[in-house]
């Protein structure tokens, strides 16, 4: 990712081969506890630790507002509500009749 990663405190302890050691156990740095499973994204801006119970929700959301992108354009390339979300049939099965802005301007 070519961002610099930095350290706030060096340990001159060695590794210990008697021992397995641990896996799978929460941690702590900076005050900020991580658990196994807990998502960590990082970038240029800043690191975040998303707890497990919560990522599937946060990718939810990442999919609907890739979603949102998406739509928002498509609206400014000029496409319609209307076609992006298939309403037309639906409101000509309620009885309007849609009347795009140019046949309206044009009727008598």
């Amino acid at each position: 990712m070519n961002f610099p990663v930095f350290c706030a405190a060096v340990s001159a302890q060695g590794t210990v081969k008697a021992t397995a050691g641990a896996v799978n156990v929460p941690i702590s740095i900076a005050g900020q506890r991580i658990a196994p499973g807990d998502a960590v994204a990082a970038d240029d801006d800043g690191v975040m630790v998303v707890q497990r119970p919560a990522v599937a929700q946060v990718l939810a959301a990442r999919a609907r507002a890739e979603t949102e992108n998406q739509a928002l354009a498509a609206f400014r390339d000029g496409e319609l509500g209307l076609d992006r979300y298939n309403l037309r049939q639906r409101i000509a099965d309620l009885g309007v009749e849609y009347v795009d802005y140019r046949s309206y301007r044009e009727a008598p």
